[in-house]
């Protein structure tokens, strides 16, 4: 009963990677039901029934979700590139589609981007995309020893619903500042729970590995560390948007069975790919746990 159990929800995922390795073609349920190898007579069914969303509603969304980060925080498509990629025929259809959804029009979202109305939008499809997580074991964890890293960090302190802003400034500050993510490693150290009592008290640091003087440009940034030692090492590959599920087996399940201390440094991750320049399936972190 397992063993067919996660049969069916990996042919469930093998959709949700086709969707987003395809998201400029035909998506339709003849198509996606051949990927699934499930009949196309109760294919939509099974779908709905195990992600809590519509075919067509999560393409929808996958779209739309890629367009949004596109807008704001890239500055290279037009927006009419950035309609047609999303499947719409033309950019007034898109904006109407856009502001349905979000209030906003797409122009006006690249400039200052509401992030509550998005964050409400996405809820379905970060929703359905969690129903089939990875799990992991213990063979999943690797220990290293990492060396020190120097960064420069732009801290973002209180309601997470405006992480979004703050990760917008940061992306500007570190272009401005010739700091490819190709070149210069991404990091992000969490000083509190995902979702604290308080949204008052959300705390995370956005880091970026540099040993260059740091020039602020006007932004509040800081030179500081991310201290060498011995980690524990956490690989996710795919919908690392939320990482609390990875972040939890460390502390709960692995950590115990281990045998480790954890070290007095927050568990931080270092960003390897980045959504959308790879499709949402193939973005990768290293989760790091520091140990004594």
């Amino acid at each position: 009963m397992k063993a067919a159990l996660q049969n069916y929800q990996d042919r469930m995922r093998r959709v949700l990677d086709h969707i987003d390795r395809h998201l400029d073609d035909d998506l339709d349920l003849d198509g996606l039901s051949a990927v699934a190898a499930f009949s196309k007579f109760h294919f939509h069914r099974q779908f709905t029934a195990t992600f809590g969303l519509s075919v067509h509603r999560y393409v929808q969304l996958a779209r739309m979700k890629r367009a949004s980060h596109q807008l704001a925080y890239g500055n290279a498509q037009s927006v009419t590139d950035i309609a047609m990629d999303a499947g719409y025929d033309t950019p007034d259809a898109f904006a109407r589609a856009f502001r349905q959804r979000f209030g906003q029009s797409p122009s006006s979202f690249r400039k200052s981007p509401d992030w509550e109305p998005w964050l409400a939008a996405f809820g379905p499809l970060d929703i359905a995309r969690n129903k089939l997580m990875k799990t992991f074991n213990s063979d999943d964890v690797t220990i290293r020893d990492v060396p020190t890293t120097r960064v420069a960090i732009m801290e973002h302190r209180g309601d997470p619903a405006t992480l979004g802003a703050t990760i917008q400034r940061f992306i500007a500050w570190r272009r401005a500042a010739g700091l490819h993510p190709r070149t210069s490693p991404t990091f992000n150290v969490w000083r509190s729970e995902r979702r604290p009592a308080s949204s008052a008290d959300y705390s995370t640091d956005l880091c970026v590995g540099t040993d260059q003087p740091i020039e602020a440009n006007g932004e509040e940034i800081k030179a500081g560390e991310i201290p060498g030692g011995r980690c524990a090492v956490l690989r996710i590959v795919g919908y690392t948007d939320n990482l609390e599920p990875a972040a939890l087996y460390l502390y709960r399940d692995w950590l115990p069975a281990s045998g480790e201390e954890a070290r007095d440094f927050p568990i931080y991750c270092q960003r390897l790919s980045f959504f959308p320049e790879v499709p949402e399936h193939e973005t990768v972190a290293d989760l790091f746990l520091p140990l004594k």
